[in-house]
């Protein structure tokens, strides 16, 4: 990296991959260095990143050095017939798979569902199998075909419980590639539909998890602290997924409306957060009755809480935010440190101030951090007078 020393990437770097690692594999690009590495170089690229927020960008929080293994329990693998070796779970590499048997980053759960399918599955001429999905609880075959044609897994099922799987779903989807599920196609061939997550959430077979659910818990506990839901303070909750924040809200006695994209999603957040409201489709699609909850209840404060992907916000979503329903508090989450740049400047060029910004490790031993930010409107559009906050 620009402006480090030999010295210092000669003491940050590990010799050897991790014991179990495929040296071929690409997934981690943090794995050969140490967890206080691998924390050095995500703070190094949020301070060129977010270089106009550097007064008030924190250190980035992560995990003690025993929790950068095992802990990824949600995983998608493309899977492989090998005519020699049977089927092998893994990930592409140009156009080839690198066989992953068992990996130092995945659960053991994950780890002994992939043992269990390479031992009992069937061949691929009688099982078009394209990719493995996990969730927690949840385990899907995405298979490439129209209909589903149930073919011989009672050696399989048996041997589910063990494992600690307690849903196992056959996706039927053609054209399944770089769009991971359809809508139509889902049959569950054994076992129950929803699991609990560690925090208590319902959650099906495609739902987002937070994979380390203490750190998880600090980045909600800051967004908590800002917002401050409280009787009679509004709180709208954009890419809600399955309510875990939702829920939040609601304990504290605060109205929530949240929008969810994916339906089992919505499905999950409206038992996770009962009392909410929960609306499917995009953020821009929902916003004329996310406008019309807005205005019609008597808030006496308003807060918004938003999750977006790594593309940011939508422009139109962007645009009713800070120039039309102006909530007094945002808790921004971003998986992007880019998009998330282009966002703050266009709420500060608003009338909104950040007063912090937190990064969090929330997949260690890849190159991804998360960042927390939090606003606060400080001045009216037009007078450039401060606004009003309670």
């Amino acid at each position: 990296m620009p402006g480090e020393s030999s010295h210092h990437r000669r003491v940050s770097v590990q010799q050897t991959l991790p014991a179990g690692c495929e040296p071929d594999c690409r997934g981690c690009r943090h794995r050969t260095l140490t967890l206080v590495a691998s924390v050095a170089q995500k703070q190094g690229y949020l301070q060129r990143v977010l270089e106009r927020w550097g007064q008030v960008l924190q250190a980035v929080r992560s995990v003690q050095e025993d929790r950068r293994f095992g802990y990824r329990d949600r995983v998608t693998l493309n899977a492989r017939w090998d005519a020699s070796a049977g089927w092998r779970f893994g990930m592409m590499r140009r156009d080839e798979l690198v066989p992953i048997p068992e990996c130092p980053v995945h659960s053991a759960r994950v780890n002994k569902l992939v043992a269990l399918l390479r031992a009992t599955l069937p061949a691929q001429a009688n099982f078009p199998l394209a990719y493995l999905h996990v969730a927690g609880g949840q385990a899907t075959l995405i298979v490439k075909a129209r209909h589903y044609e149930p073919a011989d897994l009672d050696v399989l099922r048996a041997g589910l419980s063990a494992t600690g799987v307690e849903g196992l779903w056959v996706h039927c989807h053609a054209s399944a590639g770089r769009k991971l599920f359809a809508r139509s196609g889902w049959h569950l061939t054994w076992g129950a539909p929803t699991s609990l997550d560690a925090a208590g959430l319902v959650h099906g077979p495609a739902a987002f998890q937070q994979l380390l659910p203490d750190l998880h818990a600090q980045a909600v506990a800051l967004a908590r602290d800002h917002l401050d839901p409280a009787p009679a303070v509004a709180v709208l909750d954009l890419y809600c997924g399955v309510g875990s924040t939702l829920r939040q809200w609601v304990q504290a006695g605060a109205s929530a409306f949240g929008v969810e994209l994916a339906a089992g999603a919505v499905d999950c957040a409206r038992i996770n957060a009962p009392g909410a409201v929960v609306l499917r489709g995009t953020c821009e699609q929902r916003m004329p009755q996310a406008r019309e909850w807005w205005h019609d209840g008597n808030h006496s404060r308003r807060a918004c809480y938003v999750n977006p992907p790594r593309s940011g916000l939508e422009p139109a979503l962007l645009e009713a935010l800070a120039h039309d329903l102006r909530p007094d508090r945002i808790a921004y989450l971003s998986c992007s440190a880019g998009t998330l740049a282009r966002d703050l400047a266009a709420f500060e060029a608003a009338g909104y101030e950040v007063s912090s910004i937190a990064p969090f490790d929330f997949f260690p031993g890849t190159h991804h951090v998360e960042c927390l930010a939090l606003l606060t409107l400080a001045r009216s559009l037009d007078a450039g007078e401060p606004a009003f906050n309670d």
